[in-house]
């Protein structure tokens, strides 16, 4: 067995019987069936991965997993919609050849070459158990769907069955007689089907080991007692399993064979390039057809489960699509440099996945959105080649016609619908042929699938109508718009309105959307002419609103809602794909990804609604109702609350009685709408919401709501809340909540102050009194100070010993007994009396003139929601109806009684009535009429009622003696970060988190601590600060870049840069000077710091991307290169180290001058080492780089003396003839071929060992972290 497994060698794929024949089929290769006549296929590819050769495959039936087993030992766990790594799993010795998912419990089989098949609990991450009894490799393992049983096939020629609950092995299949290759359960019934390289395939009835193991009383009772070797069993697993079908035809060893899911079909693959399509029945089975078209090996096929198509797969680097009907090939996809080895289907879903030599990809082979139009209370759909229709309102749903495709039906399934409902007629585009179209004319009174009226077809795509009796298509080959009539007649011919045009949509009468490379137009037919642009990613779908005055555009990830004019463009982006869209009869656009519903708001904001089971296509979204289609076609509702972008839509309209009565209605909670008011501006209404102390003190700080805060400081009870809550008070001149919250933490000096600036010398001095009770010397001297208690502070000096300070404080302020007595001690002690200089300035606190409890506030009239949500004002009073006017005196109608009741209402008096100057009005209601005009003639005059009206209009007429404080606007910050994916915008507007997060994905960032301060220095260069008025806080205004006069009210700049392309390209040169003078450590500060600048980088065009990314390389090569150096110098006693770190130095990627240094170290590093030859090398390249004459002599000596000798001495780690780059971390060589990882920030290179780590060479990244990439450009979104 031992010569075996080294003949075989480790792929166990070199036996004589598999070797590869050099004889070409006899049949030519099927290239795909568009040029055949054949129904055309498309790979949609969903999801595809980079890594070791891929051996096994499984879907997870419910959860959008798949797991890959692969060549280098270890299992991945991925999620496919996500496209992220979720697990690894690595405990096999060797390839891991097969996997299975369990159908409903968190488990998963895997088979490897070290024998053992392992049970895995993928909730617990680890292997519950391992069952060992084959004695070669395992090829496939398959979980049953029934029974607790695991199939197994293995090159030691035998199939097992394991029951895996009592980890035991329950029969063993012998019979072939060579490695079995695969091993199946059929879906339903008691079959499995294996595959072997001796050119047979097999079908085994497990009927007897069902009834054994899994019927009650199956199995005798005295048998059951009896020991295994006495049983009736035969030697190689007994009778329980027998051969029902051995099925012979091909010519070389099996590769594959499997079950066709519902009908009597087998499909197996081998080795003679051909699949082969077998049929059983009860007593037999045979042959049926063979499909010939692959080159190599068939390593895997499969029957599609929604489809009458076989998939197969091959070490020709092809999957082939075959037609089970026709039997012929349908379809070829092929890759460049992989083989394909497994294949697998998802047991729910359209999906497919193929492994192959360097990862794996998971696609789909037909578009499974149906085509729909939507107009007034009618759904148009096709399925199943009828075109339906679906009455909303009844719910009737109904075929009209048949749709026979494009060509001969042949068309695949449409992709997309358009309806004219003035002359009820749909058009239906297909892509086939590189685009084509239906025309039908509707039956008025037609249905149960009768033939349209009228029926056209032609080629073109998108075709949409755009009048009431023209449609318009767009000829690709012709690249040209074609208007045609319902004839199908072309009645008029323009150009496109741009080269890269692709695509037309519906866009009103007479205008279209054309799809180009990175834009939207607005295209006028008539005119011929572009109305608009609008800068967009890749556009699919174009959804309208009811009324034409919003459109959303639908990308792979992101959508864009605009005006119709493709003005004030919002884009919200996606991470999961966008599938459709409806608009809410409220202009709230409702959309779909893969897994939930969703919600966008005219303004860009976006919100979940519910999450989904499977995918789903939005016809109409009406109250709380979504209609929508499901891949099967079927017309479902899904009930949604819409209560959340009701909330937020309302609140951006201003409709603040809306607001309110959803407030009352307690029907939104929840952290997401809290963080929306706080972020809108609403902290009061947030307020009312929060039930947690912490959040409610927060938001009642962040509102000016003193009085919640300190009931919420009451509750919480702790230092830091006291301390806040003073802060803000203080800040409010609120000195009663000012001094609780010292008193609460004890803050002696801060009381001490406080009373000082009040002026209340009454508490100052029990604060002297309690500092004394503390034996607080300094507590007392301070208190004493600031009540200017002269004696006080000489006794304090005094008793704690500073006579000197004593004697001056007395001499000072004229006290000479006390100065006489203490200059009597100082001289007893010998020390020298301080002189006094005469010119001193008495510190007195001055006497406080008047004492008031709190600072005098404005009256400021309170928020909507402040004064309604707290009962002091009626909701009524602030409903107001759009455009109703409020009258030319508002000033004085609006004045606020905050008395509150009838009483209130008398006139205040006048303090100037009494000198005569009252009001004339105050006087008359006296009855007092002292005639002071009758001597100037001022008669009343008869003005018309509406001057009247206005009277009271004056310069003071509306002026209120209440303060009406403006609402708060969005900070120019906020707005930076808004729409921005930039970290360097972020840190700019000091939202540090958001940057960090961003840093985060985009680079691996996980060492933030090297960009505190480029953070700190792009938000203070973003803000500037001017003073205002005296003794109050310095105002801070936004600092953005590109101003110009043509940017319209109201719409902010770019944040200011601190840091720029041309100033890091400054500093490179420096750093290039500073290695050139062998300052390396130097140097390597300069070349990470460039790195650390890029990071919070801004450019604003893609050339400037490209220079951002070289100069990233530049300064990571020149940090690798010095580290390196640097670290030889360390190794100055191991001169082998040493001259290794030398050799890897001159591989770096440096400017001519600094590898022309690097060698000539390298050279005489090596000739002293009497490595001859290596230095030899050195010397040649040294050469190549044309040095100065003196160096280029020297290198010609050093050549020839090398050329004589032509050896080396010691032995290095070190090949120059294989490339390598260097490990940044262990400074070894990293040959082409062998694993490695790198730093997404940096790209620095490194073994596999060093993953996880922190990358020492920008200080930033984790190695071999997932990262998307870095954004530095506006321009990278587009």
């Amino acid at each position: 067995e031992l010569l075996l497994r080294a003949a075989r060698g480790a792929g166990g794929r070199e036996c004589a019987a598999r070797r590869r024949s050099s004889r070409v089929s006899r049949n030519k290769p099927q290239e795909g069936g568009a040029r055949r006549g054949l129904n055309p296929v498309a790979m949609l590819t969903k999801f595809e991965t980079k890594s070791n050769r891929v051996k096994g495959l499984s879907f997870h039936p419910k959860r959008p997993w798949i797991l890959a087993s692969l060549h280098s030992g270890v299992i991945q766990l991925w999620d496919y919609r996500m496209g992220t790594l979720i697990d690894r799993f690595d405990e096999h010795d060797g390839p891991v050849r097969g996997v299975s998912f369990h159908s409903s419990q968190p488990l998963f089989v895997s088979g490897g070459d070290d024998y053992k098949i392992k049970v895995w609990n993928y909730k617990l991450r680890r292997c519950l158990f391992t069952l060992l009894g084959h004695l070669d490799y395992i090829r496939t393992v398959q979980f049953h769907q029934e029974y607790p049983w695991i199939v197994s096939a293995s090159d030691d020629q035998t199939i097992r069955i394991w029951n895996w609950q009592s980890r035991s092995c329950i029969s063993v299949l012998t019979g072939h007689n060579h490695y079995v290759m695969c091993a199946s359960f059929h879906a339903k019934e008691d079959l499995v089907v294996s595959a072997s390289l001796d050119q047979t395939v097999r079908v085994w009835d497990i009927g007897g080991l069902r009834k054994k193991s899994v019927a009650p009383g199956g199995e005798d009772p005295f048998s059951r007692h009896m020991p295994r070797e006495m049983r009736g069993d035969d030697l190689f697993g007994g009778g329980d399993a027998v051969v029902k079908y051995v099925l012979e035809g091909h010519d070389r060893g099996v590769n594959w064979a499997g079950f066709h899911p519902s009908l009597p079909l087998i499909v197996s693959g081998a080795d003679d390039r051909q699949v082969k399509l077998w049929r059983m029945n009860d007593t037999k089975a045979w042959e049926v057809d063979t499909l010939r078209g692959h080159v190599n090996n068939v390593s895997c096929c499969m029957f599609h489960a929604k489809q009458d198509i076989i998939v197969s797969n091959s070490e020709d680097k092809s999957i082939r699509i075959w037609d089970m009907s026709k039997r012929t090939g349908v379809q070829t996809f092929r890759r460049e440099h992989d083989r394909f080895w497994i294949l697998a289907a998802h047991p729910e879903v359209n999906l497919l996945a193929a492994g192959h030599d360097s990862g794996m990809i998971v696609f789909k082979l037909e578009r499974e959105r149906p085509a729909y139009a939507q107009h007034q209370g009618t759904l148009y759909y096709v399925k199943d080649r009828y075109l339906r229709a679906y009455d909303y309102g009844s719910n009737r749903d109904g075929p009209l016609i048949s749709v026979r495709g494009a060509r001969g039906g042949n068309a695949g399934a449409p992709r997309s619908m358009s309806y004219n409902p003035a002359e009820n007629a749909v058009l239906v585009n297909f892509d086939a042929e590189g685009g084509s179209y239906e025309l039908h004319v509707l039956p008025k009174g037609g249905g149960g699938g009768a033939e349209p009226v009228d029926s056209r077809r032609g080629v073109g795509s998108s075709a949409v109508f755009v009048a009431r009796n023209r449609f318009a298509t767009l000829d690709k080959a012709a690249h040209e718009i074609q208007i045609k009539n319902l004839k199908n007649e072309v009645t008029k011919r323009c150009a496109p309105p741009d080269a890269t045009c692709d695509g037309i949509f519906y866009a009103g009468t007479g205008t279209l959307l054309c799809r180009c490379e990175d834009k939207m137009i607005l295209y006028d037919v008539q005119q011929r002419s572009t109305m608009a642009e609008l800068a967009t990613p890749s556009i699919k779908y174009v959804v309208w609103s009811s009324d034409m005055s919003l459109v959303a555009m639908l990308s792979k990830h992101a959508i864009v809602i605009a005006n119709r004019k493709l003005g004030q463009a919002v884009t919200v982006h996606e991470t999961i794909r966008v599938k459709s869209g409806a608009w809410d009869d409220s202009g709230v656009f409702v959309y779909t990804t893969l897994n939930h519903i969703k919600y966008a708001l005219p303004n860009g904001d976006s919100g979940i609604i519910r999450t989904l089971d499977t995918p789903v296509y939005l016809t109409k979204v009406f109250g709380g109702v979504v209609y929508c289609l499901d891949r099967d076609g079927r017309n479902r509702q899904i009930q949604i609350d819409t209560s959340e972008y009701m909330f937020k839509l309302a609140l951006i309209q201003r409709k603040y009685d809306q607001v309110l009565a959803m407030i009352k209605s307690g029907a939104l909670c929840g952290q997401s709408i809290i963080a929306y008011l706080q972020n809108k501006g609403f902290p009061e209404v947030a307020l009312h919401f929060v039930k947690d102390e912490r959040t409610r003190f927060d938001l009642a700080i962040e509102c000016g709501n003193i009085e919640v805060a300190l009931a919420a400081a009451q509750e919480l009870d702790d230092k830091d809340t006291w301390h806040e809550l003073g802060v803000q008070a203080l800040r409010q001149g609120n000195y009663q909540i000012v001094e609780f919250a010292y008193q609460k933490t004890k803050n002696f000096e801060r009381l001490s102050f406080l009373y000082l600036i009040t002026g209340n010398t009454e508490k100052l001095r029990k604060m002297l009194k309690i500092a004394e009770m503390r034996s607080d010397v300094m507590g007392q001297f301070h208190n004493a100070l600031y009540l200017g208690d002269i004696p006080e502070r000489l006794r304090i000096l005094e008793e704690s010993g500073q006579y000197p300070l004593a004697y001056l404080t007395a001499k000072t302020h004229g006290m000479e007994e006390d100065a006489t007595r203490l200059e009597t001690i100082l001289t007893e002690a010998g020390c020298t009396v301080p002189e006094i200089d005469g010119t001193g300035v008495l510190l007195v606190p001055p006497e406080p003139i008047t004492l008031g409890d709190n600072w005098p506030l404005l009256t400021v009239s309170k928020g909507f929601f402040e004064g309604v949500l707290a009962g002091d004002i009626s909701a009524s009073d602030y409903v107001m109806e759009e455009g109703e006017d409020a009258g030319a005196g508002w000033g004085d109608d609006l004045d606020l009684d905050l008395g509150g009741d009838e009483g209130a209402k008398e006139k205040e008096e006048d303090p100037l009535a009494g000198l005569g100057l009252g009001d004339d009005d105050e006087r008359e209601g006296d009855g007092e009429d002292d005639g002071s005009d009758a001597g100037w003639d001022m008669e009343d005059l008869e003005l018309p009622a509406d001057l009247r009206a206005g009277a009271d209009d004056g310069p003071d007429a509306g002026v209120s003696e209440v303060f009406v404080a403006p609402t708060a606007g969005v900070p120019v910050a906020r707005r930076w970060t808004q729409k921005s994916a930039i970290p360097g915008e972020h840190a700019a507007a000091g939202d540090f988190d958001s940057a960090i997060k961003l840093l985060n994905r985009q680079l691996g960032v996980v060492n933030f601590a090297p960009l505190r301060q480029h953070f700190i220095d792009a938000a203070l260069a973003t803000h500037a600060a001017m003073s205002g008025v005296t003794s109050a806080p310095s105002l801070s205004f936004p600092l953005g870049r590109n101003w110009n006069s043509d940017l319209a009210p109201g719409v902010g700049c770019a944040p200011a840069l601190v840091s720029s392309l041309p100033l890091l390209e400054d500093r490179l040169k420096v750093a290039y000077k500073t290695t050139t003078e062998g300052k390396f450590g130097e140097a390597l500060k300069m070349f990470q710091g460039i790195i650390h600048s890029i990071a919070v980088l801004l450019v604003e065009t893609r050339r400037e991307v490209d220079e951002v990314r070289e100069l990233l390389g530049i300064a990571r090569e020149y940090a690798s290169a010095l580290r390196i150096e640097i670290k030889r110098k360390e190794y100055k006693d191991d001169p082998k180290r040493a001259a290794e770190l030398a050799a890897y130095f001159t591989h770096c990627a440096m400017q001519p001058i600094h590898l022309s240094l690097s060698l000539r170290s390298a050279m005489s590093i090596f000739f002293k080492l009497k490595n001859f030859n290596t230095a030899a090398e050195f010397s040649r390249r040294l050469l190549e780089l044309s040095p100065p004459v003196k160096v280029a002599q020297q290198a010609k000596q050093v050549l020839q003396a090398c050329e004589r000798e032509n050896k080396d001495e010691v032995e290095l780690e070190y090949d120059s003839r294989n490339p390598f780059v260097v490990c940044a971390a262990t400074f070894t060589p990293i040959y082409r071929g062998t694993a490695d990882v790198a730093c997404p920030t940096c790209g620095a290179r490194f073994v596999k060992e060093q993953e996880g780590t922190v990358c020492p060479v920008c200080n930033l990244g984790k190695v071999g972290a997932d990262a998307t990439g870095l954004v530095c450009s506006p321009e990278q979104r587009k």
